[in-house]
């Protein structure tokens, strides 16, 4: 589909025309939770807002004027579009450019992570917002989302077993089928497999909390730095993995580390899937989840360096952790491109 007609999907920090978020608006979703949620999405977009356009989803009138109060920045536009919750990475559609500048987007079938999460409205956020920006639409009828999939703009996409072979998705599937679907639809030339994700991930083991790529040949990945580590032999495993990776241009993929945020427990003492690699990169700033642990100074100043020419901006994520994800999770990338 996409490959055939010149488009991929380009890597995250190609410069960006707009960033869609979702205001938090389901109370009965986040409970206590909610005002925590809503200062960490205002803290983002202020933290991106100088460098591109945001795109905020409300689904009423309330929730509109209580987002307006709070996202005053320049720069910041409201869609009345209704959703389930606000994890556009997976329910948006993934942008795609092509030669002469033209920007296409790729939508994917929705199951609620596998029918673990059904909510109202999610199934058409992808279609609706594509349909606010134009341009050219491609539709598959394969469940995918987008925190599944990590790319590196050169034709390497990067994935899990564990997510992407899971028969919650798309029933039994084999490897080489996946491969020509990212082949069709996201342009990819190779897509390297990892095995699995976090503990009590609810995604399934979504690429972006455990590996992300940086820059071509590049990825960064978390390494345990205590014996707590609740995820201390799946990181390590990672890591050996990352490092035997060749991607699609025949580079042997360098890691660079950061540390994990370690034990991070819920209210009920449940291990939460904690990540620092779940930043996002915007046009002018990095947004870089914090837990209110020691290594959060530690993990920004790495990831700083690794994106030079961007300021890295921390912002605390443990509202949004209650939903299950962070900043990246909540974020989906319109990179520059005509309709």
């Amino acid at each position: 589909m996409s490959a055939r007609d010149g488009f991929r999907a380009p890597a995250e920090w190609t410069q960006h025309a707009a960033t869609w978020v979702a205001w938090p608006s389901h109370a009965n979703l986040w409970q206590d939770n909610l005002n925590g949620a809503r200062q960490a999405v205002a803290a983002l977009v202020r933290a991106i807002a100088d460098g591109e356009t945001v795109n905020v989803l409300v689904p009423d009138d309330a929730s509109q004027k209580i987002a307006q109060a709070a996202l005053s920045a320049r720069g910041v536009r409201f869609h009345r579009i209704p959703f389930g919750d606000i994890w556009l990475r997976d329910t948006a559609p993934i942008f795609l450019t092509g030669d002469g500048g033209r920007l296409a987007s790729a939508r994917f079938a929705f199951n609620g992570w596998g029918g673990k999460y059904i909510l109202e409205h999610d199934e058409r956020v992808a279609e609706r917002i594509a349909s606010v920006v134009g341009g050219r639409q491609f539709d598959s009828p394969f469940v995918l989302e987008g925190g599944a999939v990590e790319f590196d703009g050169e034709g390497t996409i990067l994935t899990t077993r564990q997510c992407m072979l899971n028969a919650n998705r798309n029933g039994s599937i084999e490897k080489d089928t996946v491969e020509g679907m990212l082949r069709e639809t996201l342009g990819a030339e190779k897509v390297l497999w990892l095995k699995e994700g976090l503990k009590n991930d609810h995604t399934d083991g979504h690429i972006d909390t455990i590996v992300r790529f940086v820059q071509p040949g590049v990825v960064v990945a978390m390494e345990p730095d205590t014996l707590e580590d609740p995820n201390r032999d799946v990181l390590r495993s990672l890591l050996e993995e990352a490092r035997a990776l060749v991607d699609a241009r025949r580079r042997k993929i360098e890691v660079a580390t950061i540390p994990s945020p370690g034990r991070i427990l819920d209210e009920e003492g449940r291990v939460m899937p904690a990540s620092y690699v779940n930043f996002y990169v915007g046009n002018e700033a990095v947004v870089v989840p914090t837990y209110g642990v020691r290594s959060d100074d530690k993990a920004v100043d790495a990831i700083a360096a690794l994106f030079p020419g961007r300021r890295a901006v921390g912002i605390d994520a443990r509202a949004l952790l209650t939903g299950g994800g962070a900043f990246h999770c909540i974020t989906q990338q319109q990179p520059c491109g005509l309709p």
